[in-house]
């Protein structure tokens, strides 16, 4: 049995007062320690062991000043996109989005479209887009082209929030040596910025379709994987580019990337909004590889005709396409050696030299055949 004494209650908050005061004076203790060891330490040190005095930093120089402006007006138009693919899930049988890859894009317009490379969403089940502020949105993919490495996303954003579209330049003006600032996602590292200069123009790369890409930018700014898609950008903050490739037998950036130029995607990326897809010019000319091997046997320079498309521009023109004679002997017919003066030498040829018209357009074709040279007008109609 416990005795009572009338003083406890007391007794009871005297303790507690004295274990906050303990508390206090430990704190205090604590906190004027810290203040108090460095100047302790340096007099037990000496003066060897003192903390330098940090020098004023002044302000930044113009270079600089100017690469943080551009970084700071571009960002708001850099997104992060990641997709999902369907997968069947092996223990029930049902299937189900699971997350696939990342890369960038920038925004076109304030009504919700994205640019980014096709590579990036290829065989995507579901797309996603985080702004620079990490709001994110589901994604519609809009459609695609895949002889350029494009495709356009569109997002919906809440009412009052305003999307910032990427100011727009020109690729036709850029000189070797001008300096360029990509924005991207290496590695799903959001918001990094590199810099570089145009280390060479009009390069021509093979797109993921396996086409010729021309014209394309080549850069030593630092490209990584989660960089395409990205803008390229000059000095004024305009879109000159979107970074798209590298050339590295390691798969990581060794000094040479490579960006679709602007002008090539202000002239489809509004193609692909309309219509789902981008709209080729077609000239219906049929080729093979045996075709330009015997061309090659014979000494003859150009693109052997072995075909043309029913109701295509070439068949209305009246093409004459290799054949055999009764013999069984090859029998070459049209050569096309030019296209609007340029030069014809592979399909690659043609296929880059109509890659820049539109429907409708009328060329004028070089032909060979029978050793007389003839020049005929041809217009071109849509193509897949």
């Amino acid at each position: 049995m416990t005795d009572y004494s009338p003083n406890q209650p007391e007794l009871r908050s005297v303790r507690r007062l004295a274990r906050l005061m303990l508390v206090l004076v430990v704190g205090l203790a604590i906190v004027l320690g810290l203040y108090a060891w460095p100047i302790v330490h340096n007099w037990i040190a000496g003066p060897d062991a003192a903390r330098r005095p940090v020098v004023p930093r002044g302000e930044l120089a113009d270079a600089e000043k100017s690469t943080v402006a551009i970084f700071k007006k571009a960002s708001p138009s850099v997104a992060f996109i990641t997709t999902d693919v369907r997968k069947t899930n092996p223990f029930n049988r049902r299937e189900q989005d699971v997350p696939a890859g990342a890369g960038s894009g920038f925004i076109w317009n304030e009504q919700g479209y994205v640019v980014t490379n096709f590579h990036v969403i290829q065989n995507a089940s579901a797309a996603h887009v985080i702004l620079n502020d990490q709001s994110a949105y589901d994604a519609q993919i809009v459609g695609a082209d895949p002889s350029h490495d494009l495709a356009v996303l569109k997002i919906s954003t809440p009412v009052g929030v305003s999307l910032v579209p990427i100011p727009v330049g020109s690729s036709d003006d850029l000189t070797v040596g001008q300096s360029v600032f990509a924005i991207g996602n290496p590695f799903g590292l959001d918001q990094t910025l590199t810099t570089g200069i145009i280390s060479a123009l009009k390069r021509t790369i093979t797109g993921v379709a396996g086409n010729p890409i021309e014209d394309v930018i080549q850069t030593d700014a630092a490209i990584n994987p989660g960089n395409s898609g990205g803008p390229l950008l000059d000095s004024a903050c305009r879109l000159i580019g979107m970074n798209t490739a590298i050339y590295s037998p390691s798969g990581q950036w060794q000094g040479i990337g490579f960006a679709i130029p602007v002008d090539t995607i202000n002239r489809i990326v509004p193609q692909i909004i309309g219509t789902g897809k981008a709209a080729r010019a077609r000239l219906g000319v049929q080729y093979h590889a045996l075709a330009q091997q015997v061309l090659a046997n014979r000494g003859i320079t150009g693109l052997a005709v072995t075909g043309t498309e029913p109701g295509s521009p070439a068949e209305k023109a009246a093409l004459i396409p290799m054949w055999r004679n009764n013999r069984g002997n090859l029998v070459v017919g049209d050569v096309i050696t030019a296209f609007n003066d340029r030069p014809i030498r592979t399909p690659n040829d043609l296929y880059a030299a109509l890659d820049k018209l539109t429907p409708g357009d009328e060329v004028t074709l070089t032909l060979q055949c029978g050793g007389k040279e003839l020049k005929l007008p041809v217009k071109t109609d849509a193509g897949e």
